[in-house]
């Protein structure tokens, strides 16, 4: 008999919006160095599974207040997957239509899950990258005069998470130490509006930013080209394709401006693909936290700050999103559908194996 309960939430919900954020902080127990302590924000358990479920909700709504965003307009946007998965779930939700624009590169099963949610999603060649399909959301909103959402540009990205994520963070470690608060970045707007109160609230607390070692566009010291609207007007010339998909996009976005001018990062440090996928794994098989390549790669660097941190530090690193969405990727890359042979091993070894043979 086990002796763990449950006894519900204590409210119930008029709409999966509102399941929107209060995410875990969870402990990691057993692949943590000796001498410091490691937690994970597990922004997987957002009702589509990703941080940018706050990011989309905010920016239909901030439209909504703001008159930008009318009642049955089409939404618009160019995403990586996990924008548009929430976008989705938001519009779904709120009843506006929505096209999403996606470089083919990415998982194929994200355009099934932004399709199931009842998006339209149109793909772009690899070979333009994240600017190319950037570029055709821009094109569909001024040919059709729909909404566009503008997640690399828009205000509302960064200030949810200066409203939300960063208010969880400092209830979660009130009293407490926090030395070191790990993340990536793909928009910007996670490290933007979080180190905005960290750096008022929280000012020992060191913030490590990280992004792919072979797309290291924000180390390399130059800064894409902008228009008067804050979008970008050309590819960033040291960016090389990465497996870290929802990180990095082939330019510095205008939300992620505020952080590099405002020094709001300690430290930034690159990482290899590889180790996302080792870390992801790691963390699924040896504590039962199920993350996908971004969220490897983020624990990762908190890995790698952990070696060298004080004895009796405290780190918490972000996790954007689930696992599921990069079953096509590297990180599932020699994962095997049918028994291994230690399993049929396994199975061999009771007597029902003589009637399936």
């Amino acid at each position: 008999m086990t002796s763990r309960t449950t006894s519900g939430r204590g409210r119930r919900y008029d709409s999966v919006l509102d399941t929107v954020g209060d995410t875990p902080v969870i402990r990691v127990n057993r692949i943590a160095p000796k001498g410091v302590t490691v937690y994970v924000k597990a922004e997987a358990f957002n009702p589509a599974a990703s941080v940018k479920d706050r990011l989309a909700l905010n920016i239909i709504e901030a439209a909504e207040a703001d008159g930008s965003l009318t009642p049955g307009q089409t939404v618009v946007e160019a995403t990586s997957g996990n924008t548009g998965i929430g976008l989705a779930m938001v519009c779904a939700a709120k009843g506006y239509p929505l096209v999403v624009t996606m470089a083919e590169s990415f998982s194929v099963e994200r355009r099934k899950l932004m399709r199931m949610l009842g998006a339209k999603v149109v793909l772009t060649p690899k070979a333009l990258k994240g600017f190319g399909m950037y570029t055709k959301a821009k094109e569909l909103a001024e040919e059709n005069g729909w909404f566009l959402a503008s997640q690399f540009e828009t205000a509302a990205n960064a200030d949810i998470h200066e409203a939300t994520t960063a208010r969880e963070i400092l209830g979660d470690f009130e009293g407490e130490r926090l030395d070191y608060w790990v993340t990536g970045y793909g928009t910007g707007g996670t490290v933007t509006g979080v180190a905005r109160v960290l750096r008022k609230e929280r000012p020992d607390t060191k913030i490590i930013l990280s992004e792919p070692a072979n797309a290291a566009i924000i180390s390399s010291g130059y800064v894409n080209t902008r228009n008067d609207q804050h979008q970008p007007t050309e590819s960033h010339p040291n960016f090389e394709p990465h497996p870290i998909q929802g990180w990095t996009p082939d330019f510095i976005p205008y939300v992620i401006q505020e952080a590099i001018d405002n020094n709001y990062y300690d430290e930034l440090i690159p990482v290899a693909g590889a180790d996302g996928v080792t870390w992801a794994k790691r963390l699924a098989a040896e504590e039962g936290i199920f993350t996908g390549i971004s969220g490897g790669a983020s624990f990762a660097v908190g890995m790698q700050v952990a070696e060298t941190a004080p004895e009796g530090s405290v780190i918490l690193v972000m996790l954007p999103d689930t696992g599921e969405r990069y079953l096509s990727t590297p990180l599932f890359e020699g994962m095997p559908e049918e028994m291994t042979e230690e399993e049929a091993e396994i199975s061999r070894s009771t007597p029902s194996a003589q009637m399936e043979s």
